[in-house]
């Protein structure tokens, strides 16, 4: 049998970042970046103005506000974003300026229009300027050859932002994971299409592992359902795998005569069947496919029991790790806190036992867990009101009231 750890270290030995891509930035959406950026030039280019108004020497408007007789200055040119030609500010002249447009020659302040009498021939200023004010100065923002974002950042509307701002079209990135998930069983039937038959069973793992592989920022792709027949999965892996970067399998791991997962996989790549000690989720098949198909590159395969809980909980403990490793993010696992437990259960012997429960608390007053439904059989009821899982270790036989347990914060 294989510990949990062992399984899962090599889960991670054997995956690793999709290879970069140069995309547009619309595609680098929630991507981790592979490369740091720098900007070529400074931003902004030259100066410009902050605020709508008029750019002015501030030296000037000390003397307009400071004689009655030359409280006004003249309004030589007005100028807006964009503008190509620079002008030069005549000492003793204003220009009319909007937010965004290049700084005059010769100015060194704007004037907002709220503060000016807002002349169009000549404009009073109620207060004298103070140099700088309300101007962006070149360079303010970034300077040419500075490093503005680095490799391992996720990007989201701040980070575009800035590299829009710097000119870059695109980016490169390690693009979002393609998973592509297969439910397998003749018994299963996709709910809302029929009455699930006397012995069927309403399809959970793809819709649930559907959101699953979107929470963890990769992009789903869910086949359906496939019947309990050999020729049919290797029929979809074969048509499948051009656009997987990573395959999960649910069901069909049934260790009796029909084992069709084993079957099919065995001579296709390296995936390997275990027994690994934890509960929910005994039975896994890990490995890669790819080779025996004619594709060029093997491709991670995950196969999960089909119990919906079993399958939920080993992706969290095994597949949401390799997918973030997958995008190049480097904070792999769910954030974790220590809580004490608010009643007692049993934990099977030799087993890693996840428990869907309820986490209360704040770090400052310290946090309590409570388990949801039978921690020996958990359901789907159960790990629907459940924001965490209890993770009882392999030599815990049972977990006593105000215990500390290790806990694994599924949602906030």
């Amino acid at each position: 049998m294989r510990s949990v750890q062992d399984h899962l270290a090599a889960v991670l030995a054997a995956v690793g970042p999709v290879a970069p891509l140069d995309v547009v930035l619309h595609d680098a959406v929630g991507c981790i970046l592979a490369e740091d950026v720098a900007a070529v030039r400074d931003l902004p280019v030259r100066a410009l103005a902050a605020r709508d108004g008029y750019a002015v020497a501030a030296h000037d408007t000390a003397v307009a506000a400071g004689y009655a007789a030359s409280r006004a200055l003249p309004v030589a040119h007005d100028v807006r974003p964009g503008a190509d030609a620079q002008l030069r500010l005549v000492p003793g002249q204003a220009v009319r300026v909007a937010s965004g447009a290049p700084l005059p020659l010769g100015a060194d302040a704007v004037v907002p229009l709220e503060e000016t009498d807002r002349g169009a021939a000549q404009v009073a200023m109620q207060r004298p300027a103070v140099a700088g004010q309300h101007v962006r100065h070149a360079g303010s923002d970034v300077r040419a050859g500075e490093t503005v974002l680095v490799a391992g950042t996720r990007l989201g509307a701040r980070q575009l932002a800035l590299a829009a701002s710097i000119g870059r079209g695109r980016l490169r990135v390690h693009p979002t994971p393609r998973v592509v998930l297969l439910s397998v069983g003749d018994e299963l039937v996709e709910p809302g299409t029929a009455a699930a038959r006397d012995g069927g069973v309403y399809e959970a793992d793809g819709h649930a592992l559907e959101a699953a592989v979107r929470d963890a920022g990769a992009a789903p792709v869910r086949v359906g359902i496939l019947p309990d027949d050999r020729a049919t999965l290797r029929e979809a892996l074969d048509d499948q795998l051009v656009r997987a970067d990573m395959v999960v399998v649910t069901g069909g791991l049934s260790e009796l005569a029909h084992d069709t997962v084993k079957d099919v996989l065995a001579p296709l790549g390296t995936v390997r069947l275990d027994q690994v000690a934890m509960t929910p989720g005994f039975r896994h098949g890990f490995g890669s496919v790819g080779d025996a198909l004619g594709r060029d590159r093997a491709v991670p395969l995950f196969a999960l029991q089909g119990h919906p809980v079993a399958a939920q909980v080993s992706f969290e403990v095994f597949v949401r790790p390799a997918l973030r490793a997958m995008a190049g993010h480097t904070e792999l696992f769910r954030p974790s806190v220590a809580a004490e437990a608010t009643t007692g259960w049993v934990s099977p012997p030799g087993l890693r036992q996840f428990v869907p429960a309820t986490v209360l608390g704040s770090p400052e007053e310290g946090y309590r867990v409570t388990p949801v439904g039978d921690p020996a059989a958990p359901t789907v009821h159960a790990l629907s009101r459940a924001n965490a899982l209890a993770v009882v270790g392999e030599q815990d036989l049972t977990v006593h009231p105000g215990q500390v347990v290790h806990c694994l914060v599924l949602e906030g």
